[in-house]
């Protein structure tokens, strides 16, 4: 069976470890198709506004009338970061 190729990235579709890492990947082709137009193109920087955005969330949702994931897993995104610092 050949996988589909991976829509336009949409956190609204993830409802699956199986549609983060295809959301992973659309993140991955847009930044290899459209870097440029990124506001944090490249690691350092995308971390950064990585760890900022999570520190801010409860912003983010308070302002879209939603409430933060109590039940989200920190641990295995926290896991997953770590495990592209080595992983081939």
């Amino acid at each position: 069976m050949t996988a589909s190729p991976d829509p336009e990235p949409a956190p609204e579709r993830v409802n699956s470890r199986e549609d983060l890492a295809a959301f992973v990947r659309a993140l991955h082709r847009n930044h290899a198709e459209d870097g440029d137009s990124w506001e944090n193109p490249d690691l350092p920087n995308f971390l950064e506004a990585l760890s900022a955005w999570i520190d801010g969330a409860g912003g983010w949702y308070r302002y879209n009338g939603q409430e933060v994931p109590a039940d989200g897993d920190w641990r295995f995104f926290a896991r997953a970061l770590m495990a592209a610092t080595m992983y081939e």
